[in-house]
């Protein structure tokens, strides 16, 4: 039986790929869209329910899984009505604070709940092995991070950028708020040796593209991740949206658990 899917945003960037990708893949039944006011005459044309507020659309799928690349603000609602309606909740919106995410551990304790600021296979399978490759380097390679992203991207640095950080600080045993570098300029003196530097650049159409450095004696490592096109985001979305249909609530579950 097909997953009925409803789709938040379904006019923007993600959500016009999303509604494509779930009218073409027969696993999936577009069930219904949420967006703005102002384009709900357009969303309306796509032949299911629409509105500007998800509990109305929910109403009249019950079941359904929501898949939603929205705002932060707009997922913590959300979830809140994704509970309310017993409905399976997908997010891949970043710039979640830590209280955001709390927020959300607590509400999938009610509902499945997955949520990943990076969907892709790639950026997960990296977060997989970096810890490995920090330890087998070792403490005398400093290391530093920079992200690169579309000149319409709202939070600096990226959900992905941070997510990498935290990652290979805690391979350090170090907390990221401690350590985390986000701005030099002027005489600051040599770099300490427990810091990552988090950089960001904007500009054109660039997807993202993140790279992390390890620069030690002699040599530097660098790994890099470019997303080429947002198919990969809503591919991983989708296969999220499937694994989810057989967890139940308890965790606020991540990419890491789908490729476990």
């Amino acid at each position: 039986m097909a997953v009925p899917v409803i789709i938040m945003g379904a006019m923007g960037r993600m959500g016009s790929m999303l509604v494509r990708a779930v009218r073409e893949n027969p696993a999936f039944t577009l069930a219904g869209v949420v967006d703005r006011e102002e384009k709900l005459e357009e969303a309306k044309t796509l032949g299911c329910p629409a509105s500007s507020q998800v509990q109305q659309v929910l109403a009249s799928v019950p079941g359904a899984t929501i898949i939603d690349f929205t705002s932060p603000a707009s997922s913590l609602h959300t979830a809140h009505a994704a509970v309310a309606a017993g409905a399976r909740h997908i997010i891949g919106t970043t710039g979640l604070t830590k209280e955001e995410r709390a927020t959300l551990e607590v509400l999938a304790q009610k509902t499945p709940i997955f949520w990943s600021p990076n969907m892709s296979l790639g950026i997960n399978a990296l977060l997989k092995v970096l810890p490995e490759l920090v330890r087998l380097l070792g403490p005398d390679y400093d290391m530093e991070l920079m992200e690169i992203h579309h000149n319409r991207k709202k939070d600096a640095p990226s959900g992905t950028a941070l997510h990498l950080a935290e990652c290979v600080a805690e391979a350090r045993d170090w907390p990221l708020a401690e350590t985390a570098c986000y701005h030099r300029e002027g005489i600051i003196g040599e770099r300490p040796k427990r810091e990552i530097g988090i950089q960001t650049l904007r500009g054109g159409d660039v997807v993202g593209v993140h790279t992390l450095y390890f620069m030690g004696p002699g040599e530097r490592v660098e790994v890099t991740h470019q997303a080429h096109s947002r198919e990969n985001f809503v591919g991983g979305a989708l296969r999220a949206a499937l694994w989810l249909q057989q967890q139940p609530a308890g965790k606020l579950y991540s990419m890491q658990d789908v490729l476990q």
